[in-house]
């Protein structure tokens, strides 16, 4: 990946192959659900992109991201309305970092999406702010972008679903390389208190079975043309009848995500907007969870985590270990930030108590210990 604001991954792909956002669904069964949810969606709503080129009410149009290096600086992360299920900081969020609607971000949802590329982490916010070079936010989650990471059962992430954002945006860099290798991301109005995998979280109180849950995946049918279409086009409508879309927000009816970049062609992605809700289907989804049925089971499991030596000298390192069992991803605060492996080698900057939360699909669990720096 290239070190920058909106540029190229190159090819690379988030998340193993294996992911739910990377499976090839053009083969697989149609819900049988699915009429009643794209009648519920509105079968004659229209296809919307909701990203291109310049910018619309003073807003770039579209979700951006940047990529940094390993060695960007990790910065705490001021956690607000969600933090009891957001991931602590430190975060290599830059100063410059670009919030969704920039160069006026305004009242919106305010993203920020940063790819650490050495370490292959994901780090996303909701409700960001900066003031007075300090971040904070409604909520955070860090995606370890090298397992299928799942979020515990009913917690939201940056996204109303629990899901990650970046991995569900249409960007130019792929559409130029001539396929997008996964889901994209979409928002309707209304969707259903409920959730199915890849989602863990549902943001409504609506019980409507016909109402979409979050997780919903909308397929392009087969049948449906797309040789009309310009090139750009066709590679976005290829990828919705090989991989779909994703529904992770409440927002506009069937609004696709995509990185704002002035290489778009708006008057191509335009065209797509003559795609009626009825040229799509709903792929089978499997195990709808409500509150009726939500798996339950053990958090994390942290037999250890010591810190060696205890005390030390300014400047001198120290050795933080653990040993912990049943984790999807593990996180040290503060200083840090998210680690693998069982141990790593820090310098504290002053007495310092650190922080393990490790995390499962079912929650999590912490621990902490003290370096005294004399």
């Amino acid at each position: 990946m290239t070190v920058g604001q909106l540029t190229s991954l190159n090819g690379f792909v988030p998340f193993p192959s294996s992911s739910l956002w990377n499976t090839d669904i053009s083969s697989a069964s149609v819900d049988p659900n699915s009429a009643n949810i794209i009648n519920f969606i509105g079968a004659a709503v229209t296809l919307h992109p909701d990203f291109g080129a310049g910018t619309y009410q003073n807003q770039t149009i579209g979700i951006p991201y940047q990529v940094v290096a390993g060695t960007q600086p990790k910065v705490p992360v001021k956690l607000g309305t969600y933090a009891s299920e957001s991931d602590p900081g430190p975060m290599p969020i830059p100063s410059n970092a670009l919030i969704e609607g920039y160069p006026k971000p305004g009242n919106g949802d305010r993203h920020v999406l940063v790819l650490e590329k050495d370490g292959c982490w994901l780090y996303e916010l909701y409700k960001s702010t900066l003031k007075s070079g300090n971040w904070s936010a409604a909520s955070a989650a860090i995606w370890d972008m090298t397992v299928n990471e799942q979020r515990p059962y009913t917690w939201t992430s940056a996204d109303a679903a629990g899901l990650p954002i970046f991995v569900g945006l249409a960007r130019y860099d792929e559409v130029a390389a001539g396929a997008i290798n996964h889901a994209l991301r979409f928002t309707v109005p209304t969707t259903q208190q409920a959730f199915v995998a890849p989602a863990s979280h549902w943001a409504s109180t609506v019980t409507n079975p016909s109402a979409p849950p979050m997780g919903t995946r909308l397929r392009l049918k087969a049948s449906f043309d797309i040789s009309g279409f310009p090139a750009d086009d066709q590679v976005i409508l290829t990828a919705l009848k090989k991989y779909g879309m994703i529904l992770a927000d409440n927002g506009s009816a069937i609004y696709i995500s995509g990185a704002p970049d002035n290489r778009w062609n708006n008057n191509d992605l335009n065209l797509l907007k003559s795609i009626t809700g009825s040229s799509f289907e709903v792929v089978q989804q499997g195990t709808i969870y409500t509150s009726a049925n939500v798996p339950t089971g053990p958090p994390p499991t942290i037999t250890s985590f010591t810190a060696n030596p205890t005390t030390v000298s300014a400047g001198s390192p120290v050795t933080l270990s653990w040993n912990v069992a049943n984790s999807i991803y593990d996180i040290i605060s503060p200083q840090v930030g998210p680690v693998r492996g069982t141990s790593i080698v820090i310098v504290p900057p002053a007495t310092t108590t650190y922080t393990l939360y490790t995390t499962n699909q079912f929650g999590r669990t912490t621990a902490s210990v003290t370096v005294t720096v004399q």
